[in-house]
C-alpha cells in the first residue's frame, strides 16, 4: 500500500469531494472522484467546480471523474464517502466491482440506526474479503478542499494497515494520525454530533459560553464511557476523533449539526420527514440506546434524543440536567 497509486472516492457531497480533491491535488495518486448522479458528475467535469458543495473552490485538473461504477476495479484503496445510513447499501452496490483484499475506509460520522452497529463492522460483513479502517476527525469539507491545514485520524483493526493508509492519502496540508481503536475513532465521531446538537440548543436559547464550555466537558466524559464499554481506549476520546472534533463542531457555525441545534433552541419549525436532519439526530437515538443497554449514564445524549423524537420538551431537559445529583468530576 505504501505504492499506491490509485484511490476511489464514492459519493459526491461535499465531504467525498473534497477528500479527492486534497488527494489529487498532490499528484502523487491517481484519485477518481464516483457518484450517482450522472448529470453531476458531469457537471463537476466540465466545471471543475462543485457550486453546490464547495462553491467557489476549484478542483484540481488532475481529479477524475465517474458515474460508472466499475472505474474502482482499479483502485487500491476505496472511500466509502456517502451519508452513514447510505454506507450498507454502497457496500451492496460497489462490493462486486472491488478487487480482492482491496482496502475500504468508511468517512462516514455515524453509527447504523437499523442494526445499531459501528459502520466498520456494517462494512466488514457486506465486504468479508477486504480490510475495514475508519477516517474521522475535526475537519470541514470547505477547508480540506480548499487546502488548509487539517488533521484527523484513521484507524484499523490492525495498526500497520491505518499506519500505510496514513501514509498513502496524506499529504502537505492534510495529515492523518494513524490508531488501532476503531472503537473509539468512530463513536468520537459520531457522538460529536449529538453533542454539536445540544451546544446548538444552548446558543440557540441564549444560555450563553459556559453552558456550553460544560457541555463540551461533560459530554466528552460521557463519549469515554460508552468508548470504554464498548471495547474502546479512554485516550482515543482525547485525541483528534474525540475531543478534536467535539470542539470544532460544537463552535463553528460551518458544523450542520451546531446550527441544527441552534434551529432547535429558537423554537424554528423543523420538517422531520423532508430531509433536515442531520447525522447527530440519528445518532443520538442509536447511541441512547446502545447505553442503555450497557448501563452506562449518558444524560446528555438522552436528552438530544428525546427532544428530536418530541417526548421531551427543552426546558424541561434542562431542568433535568441541571437537577442531576451532585457527584465528583
Amino acid at each position: 500500500m505504501s505504492g499506491t497509486n490509485s484511490i476511489a472516492v464514492i459519493g459526491s457531497g461535499a465531504f467525498g469531494t473534497a477528500l479527492a480533491a486534497v488527494m489529487a491535488s498532490e499528484g502523487r495518486v491517481e484519485t477518481m472522484l464516483v457518484g450517482r448522479d450522472a448529470a453531476l458528475i458531469a457537471d463537476l467535469q466540465a466545471t471543475r467546480v462543485h457550486e453546490a458543495a464547495l462553491p467557489g473552490i476549484r478542483l484540481p485538473d488532475a481529479l477524475q471523474f465517474s458515474a460508472d461504477p466499475d472505474v474502482i476495479t482499479t483502485a487500491e484503496i476505496v472511500l466509502f464517502a456517502m451519508p452513514s445510513q447510505a454506507q450498507a447499501d454502497a457496500a451492496a452496490q460497489y462490493g462486486p466491482f472491488l478487487r480482492e483484499g482491496v482496502t475500504v475506509v468508511t468517512c462516514a460520522k455515524g453509527i447504523d440506526r437499523s442494526s445499531t452497529r459501528l459502520l466498520t463492522d456494517v462494512l466488514e460483513d457486506a465486504l468479508p474479503n477486504h480490510p475495514v479502517a475508519a477516517l474521522s476527525g475535526p475537519g470541514f469539507a470547505a477547508d480540506i478542499a480548499g487546502g488548509l491545514p487539517t488533521a484527523m485520524a484513521i484507524a484499523a483493526a490492525d495498526l500497520a494497515v491505518a499506519e500505510r493508509l496514513a501514509h498513502a492519502i496524506s499529504g502537505r496540508t492534510f495529515r492523518l494520525y494513524a490508531s488501532d481503536d476503531r472503537i473509539g475513532v468512530q463513536l468520537g465521531g459520531a457522538l460529536k454530533n449529538v453533542l454539536a446538537i445540544a451546544c446548538g440548543i444552548v446558543e440557540g436559547m441564549g444560555l450563553g459560553d459556559s453552558a456550553r464550555a460544560a457541555l463540551i466537558s461533560r459530554g466528552l466524559a460521557e463519549m469515554s464511557r460508552l468508548v470504554t464499554a464498548m471495547g474502546g481506549k479512554a485516550d482515543t476520546v482525547r485525541g483528534l476523533s474525540g475531543l478534536g472534533d467535539l470542539v470544532l463542531t460544537a463552535t463553528s457555525h460551518q458544523s450542520r449539526n451546531l446550527r441544527f441545534g441552534i434551529a432547535l433552541g429558537r423554537g424554528e419549525p423543523i420538517d422531520f420527514s423532508r430531509g433536515q436532519l442531520v447525522e447527530g439526530a440519528f445518532a443520538a437515538a442509536v447511541a441512547s440506546r446502545l447505553a442503555e443497554g450497557l448501563s452506562v449514564s449518558m444524560p446528555i445524549t438522552d436528552a438530544v434524543a428525546a427532544i428530536i423524537e418530541g417526548s421531551l420538551d427543552i426546558p424541561m431537559a434542562i431542568e433535568q440536567l441541571m437537577s442531576r445529583p451532585i457527584t465528583t468530576e
